[in-house]
């Protein structure tokens, strides 16, 4: 199947672009970044609405608390950092402030995983979706690319809750149509096949889709699903879809741990235990590199996602 590329852009953009849509048809939209206002494309919403834009400075912590007291007077807070900064470092806060107290907080995390590139292992979080899912009350997303990512950012501040949304540096094709419907916690199927089921979220969402291409060229028939919502889970999607291909594929940047891989992993043990094989980077720290060597070196590359459909397929025979 082919996929129309509508563009190439990062999934911070879309962030970006939302958030200042969100400016212009939400007067409860406040934003508050912590001295990364160019790196979370926040400077149109800045720009348009001076008075609803908090500069915290580095101070993330405090950040968060100042968003969670601003959801009281009824205001929509979006926290602005980069995702290792929004999740490791503020997670007391997060947990007792947020999450606990059900506030109506949405945690902008950009910059994550692998593909940060050079900033390196201290910068690459890789933890932060288990980190976020394992919290009650949470709604974690991670959209596919810069459409998906605008979307998901509408879609986060009519939702009544806190929301961890995750994106990220690299530029990357556009596929997602701009007029498509966004539901959290709603899949989205975009192939239909009987032999394997990949589940993938983020930008291994493309890398999936760049892998149908050498899979359906070997007879391979493959449903590929975008589970941008991580928490709550699509469980009747994933079901649904294995029902059928009697094995699964899941595909993230992030640890192997904790993830998506372990979230699909949970449902299947508990409804219809199957052949599973996980794309993700395997108990380690990243470190400095252009963000397609880190894809490559760590094992989360379109030759990965073959390898391990290819894998999955002999163990289901």
């Amino acid at each position: 199947m082919e996929f129309e590329i509508l563009g190439n852009k990062d999934t911070r953009s879309g962030f970006g672009e939302g958030l200042a849509e969100l400016g212009r048809t939400n007067p409860d939209v406040v934003a508050l970044c912590a001295d990364l206002t160019g790196s979370l494309k926040m400077d149109e919403f800045k720009k348009e609405n001076p008075e609803r834009f908090f500069q915290v400075g580095i101070a993330e912590a405090n950040m968060m608390g100042m968003a969670a007291g601003m959801t009281i007077g009824g205001k929509i807070p979006f926290t602005g950092t980069f995702a290792n900064f929004s999740t490791g470092r503020v997670y007391d806060q997060i947990r007792q402030s947020i999450a606990y107290s059900q506030k109506n907080v949405k945690i902008a995390a950009s910059h994550a995983g692998l593909t940060l590139g050079e900033d390196g292992a201290t910068h690459q979080v890789l933890e932060d979706i288990g980190m976020m899912r394992m919290l009650p009350n949470m709604t974690v997303i991670v959209p596919a690319d810069f459409n998906q990512t605008k979307q998901a950012t509408i879609a986060s501040a009519a939702h009544n809750g806190p929301v961890y949304l995750r994106f990220g540096r690299p530029v990357m094709p556009i596929f997602v149509k701009p007029d498509a419907e966004f539901v959290i916690g709603k899949a989205d199927v975009l192939t239909e096949g009987t032999d394997v089921t990949i589940i993938a979220c983020g930008h291994l969402v493309w890398k999936s889709i760049e892998a149908l291409k050498t899979l359906e060229a070997k007879g391979i028939s493959v449903e590929l699903i975008n589970m941008h919502t991580i928490k709550p889970l699509d469980v009747q999607a994933i079901l649904k879809s294995v029902a059928k291909t009697r094995c699964v594929v899941t595909a993230e940047e992030h640890m192997r741990n904790g993830g998506l891989g372990d979230a699909v992993a949970q449902v299947l043990a508990q409804n219809d235990p199957i052949p599973q094989e996980f794309v993700a980077v395997n108990d380690t720290f990243g470190e400095s590199g252009t963000p397609m060597e880190l894809m490559t070196k760590y094992g989360i590359d379109t030759p990965d996602v073959i390898a391990a459909v290819e894998k999955v397929l002999a163990r289901k025979k």
